[in-house]
């Protein structure tokens, strides 16, 4: 089994200003986070707007990044949603060659209790022909995934790890505290890599890694060290322009960063729109400190 402690990139699907996928862009992000220093890329989940791609898009965006990761770091698909049989069907559906791992958020819109929550995904992983990640967003699917419930899961054979977006640090800690050995506490936010950390997480699944890979994954690994000088130092290097990245929602901050590092285009699909010029300013001016602080 893949490790998948560290840094993982939440990998975006760059667009044509068409709408159509952008696959030039999509194999020049992917060379760029390979060759980034992460530790594993993560595609199609709510960064690479997977709401919007039909079933065959979501095939050929992983296929084409399979074939340019050409095996250099693992590979974490995301595949989740509120209709579980839907999600176990799916399973026969997706080629999943080149894939180490499954990210799947709690079923949104639907509010399930704790037991459906657990229910489903207890459905989930006994289908599934890969090691899952949970993944935790109240923000985006209306109901939080206890840390009892995260606990009962991380029993199960299949379920590895999860990936914790609730920004509540109390619950995170009380899931590290209780975990069963092997199981990977990994933070969803960007901004609190380093508390996360502190209490013992395993590493995050990252948003701003899209644009700055290497600098974003020094900071875990100085946290992994024990280095926590060099993980503030890092932190506040990046910390206003992660905050500028989510000002006008995601991914919409992350686009606008990679056109300005001249590496995709920014276009998104609806109901997503880009980022309004102010914004898009300010994200210039921050890529250029940060540039200049990394080059100093």
């Amino acid at each position: 089994m893949k490790d998948f402690s560290g840094t993982g990139v939440a990998m975006v699907t760059p667009f044509k200003q068409s709408g159509e996928v952008d696959f030039e862009g999509l194999e020049r992000l992917t060379q760029h986070l390979v060759k980034g220093g992460l530790e594993y890329l993560v595609v199609q989940g709510t960064t690479g707007e997977s709401a919007t791609l039909t079933a065959s898009e979501k095939q050929e965006v992983l296929d084409c990044v399979v074939d340019v990761n050409n095996g250099r770091l693992p590979i974490v698909f995301g595949h989740g949603g509120n209709n579980t049989r839907a999600l176990i069907e799916g399973f026969e559906k997706i080629d999943l060659k080149g894939v180490d791992a499954i990210l799947s958020a709690s079923p949104y819109y639907n509010k399930p209790t704790q037991a459906g929550i657990l229910a489903h995904y207890k459905a989930l992983a006994d289908a599934s022909p890969l090691p899952i990640i949970l993944y935790n967003v109240p923000g985006r699917t209306a109901s939080n995934m206890l840390y009892e419930t995260t606990l009962a899961l991380a029993e199960h054979k299949q379920i590895i790890a999860v990936k914790e977006a609730s920004g509540d640090l109390d619950q995170v800690g009380a899931i590290i505290k209780r975990k069963p050995k092997g199981f990977l506490v990994l933070s969803g936010d960007d901004p609190l890599l380093v508390p996360h950390m502190a209490l013992g997480g395993d590493g995050i699944i990252s948003v701003i890694a899209n644009a700055f890979p290497k600098q974003f994954s020094d900071i875990a690994r100085a946290c992994k060290a024990g280095d926590y000088d060099k993980a503030r130092r890092l932190h506040y290097l990046l910390v206003d322009f992660i905050y500028l990245l989510f000002q006008e929602g995601n991914p919409g901050g992350i686009k606008a960063a990679l056109q300005i590092l001249g590496i995709t285009q920014q276009y998104l699909r609806l109901p997503l729109v880009q980022v309004g010029s102010e914004l898009y300013r300010k994200l210039e001016k921050s890529i250029s400190n940060i540039q200049k602080a990394s080059n100093a």
